[in-house]
């Protein structure tokens, strides 16, 4: 089994490059992609830690699965609103989008 600290430098990268998509970039569906990489990086934090702590409950093992629940539904959500915010005005770049009243 691999140590703790390996888990968590892992969690912490897929964390930071999700960050940077979100941060760095410009575009609506590499925007959700960095916050679905984002909930990744907590989520194999969170199970890492439950595993090393207190792996005779099934609790990390709910509570993972409730983060993945969430994470898909705000994805649907999410591509939702991007496809009808491409075929309304044309595009999917975020600073374009102004007014969301018109």
């Amino acid at each position: 089994m691999a140590p703790l600290s390996w888990y968590l430098a892992l969690a912490a990268g897929l964390f930071c490059v999700g960050l940077y998509a979100v941060l760095g970039r410009r575009n609506a569906v590499t925007i959700l992609m960095g916050v679905v990489l984002m909930l990744n990086g907590v989520l194999l934090n969170m199970v890492a830690l439950w595993r090393y702590v207190a792996s005779g409950t099934a609790d990390g093992q709910v509570f993972a699965l409730l983060v993945i629940l969430i994470t898909a539904a705000e994805v649907l959500v999410g591509l939702a609103l991007a496809v009808a915010l491409w075929r309304e005005r044309g595009t999917a770049v975020v600073d374009e989008l102004e007014s969301l009243r018109e």
